[in-house]
Parts: C-alpha cells; sequence; structure tokens
C-alpha cells in the first residue's frame, strides 16, 4: 500500500486514535482524538483552542498518535503516526463537520463551533503492524517531505551463517539461503532475539 492507502485506512477503518503530546515539564500526555479527513499527504483533526490540547499543539508542533482495529489482539490492525502538525484554523471546518456530522451533536450552532480550529498533520512517518496475518505484517511509510527511515534488525556481513538466530526467531522470518542471512523486515516482531545470540555480533539494530 501507498502512504495514501494507509491514511485513508486510519481516518475511514479507525478514525478514534490515541494521541500523544508532552507537557511544559515534557511529561506525555494522552488524548482521544478523530482522524477527520486526509488527502496523500496528510491527515486532518480539530480540537477547540480553549484545551490544553490546543495549548500543546500550538508549543510543540509535533504528535504521535495510534489507532487499533480488531476484536481482540490476535485480529487487530495497529496504526501508529509520527508527524508535524501546524494549525490550519477555522475555514476547514465545515468541511470536516459535513464529513463526520456526529460532531454536529457535540458543538450543536453555528456560534459554539467559533470554538474549533483545525490542524494538519503534514509531515511525518508511520507504521502498519497486522497481528491477524501469520506470520504477522508490518510496514513503514512516509508523507509530506518526510523521508522514510530505515528501523529494525539487520544482519550485517560479519554473519557466519550459524543460524543460531533462526532458532530464537518467534515469527521464523530469517532467509539463510545466502550469507549474510537476511531478515525479512516486513514479518519482523523486532524483539531483539536474534542480536541477543548472535555469537559474532553480526545484528544490528537501526
Amino acid at each position: 500500500m501507498q502512504a495514501k492507502d494507509y491514511l485513508t485506512y486510519l481516518v475511514n477503518e479507525i478514525h478514534t486514535c490515541i494521541v500523544a503530546t508532552a507537557d511544559d515539564n515534557g511529561l506525555p500526555v494522552t488524548a482521544a482524538i478523530d482522524m477527520m479527513d486526509c488527502d496523500e499527504n496528510s491527515l486532518y483533526f480539530l480540537t477547540a483552542k480553549g484545551k490544553g490540547f490546543y495549548d500543546r499543539l500550538k508549543k510543540q508542533k509535533y504528535i504521535a498518535l495510534t489507532g487499533i482495529k480488531g476484536k481482540d489482539t490476535m485480529t487487530s490492525v495497529a496504526l501508529s503516526v509520527r508527524g508535524k502538525v501546524r494549525e490550519i484554523g477555522y475555514d476547514l471546518i465545515p468541511k470536516l463537520i459535513d464529513k463526520n456530522p456526529y460532531m454536529k451533536e457535540i458543538y450543536p450552532t453555528q456560534e459554539s463551533r467559533k470554538a474549533l480550529t483545525a490542524f494538519q498533520i503534514c509531515e511525518g512517518g508511520g507504521e502498519w503492524f497486522d497481528l491477524s496475518k501469520k506470520p504477522i505484517e508490518r510496514a513503514s511509510f512516509s508523507f509530506g517531505k518526510a523521508d522514510r527511515k530505515e528501523e529494525g534488525y539487520f544482519i550485517t556481513n560479519a554473519c557466519i551463517g550459524c543460524e543460531t538466530c533462526g532458532s530464537v526467531c518467534p515469527q521464523s522470518c530469517i532467509d539463510f539461503s545466502n550469507i549474510p542471512a537476511v531478515i525479512w523486515q516486513d514479518h519482523c516482531l523486532r524483539c531483539g532475539n536474534c542480536a541477543e545470540v548472535c555469537p559474532v555480533g553480526a545484528v544490528e539494530r537501526r
């Protein structure tokens, strides 16, 4: 899937996310926020200007969030996003409310909606994690002008092909058909077992 597909899934299938910001002491603060809309390169949500959440967004200009969909852990898909935010004001509010009409029950009058303002997550990255698949499925993506960062455990040229790491991999996602062996990143739990047991220190975390 492309970045837009993940963002669209977040808006339409998950919708309500737990977001994290930090207070003035650098301590984490969470809130439940609905992702109202998206385009190819960004997400949109709204909040009231009188909230502490609004103040934190204005000061930090950064947010992290996670949303989960599924009946239980083993049927769930999780989507996490981190990125820069910018306030885009009231102009987008009517469109966001039309797309999410339940907001009319929370802010029933035009006058009451003057408290609202829209934010755009305009640049960032995310991760898709699907526990309903066997083996598990994960993918990373970026949007806006953000570069996609390579993360996880990787086997270097120091590998001697002993296959010790394969014996402790919970998803059996290490390919030994060539040396150095290769970890299939789209199935890796990133548990670190491989790095712990490698006798020659050939596994690095990035």
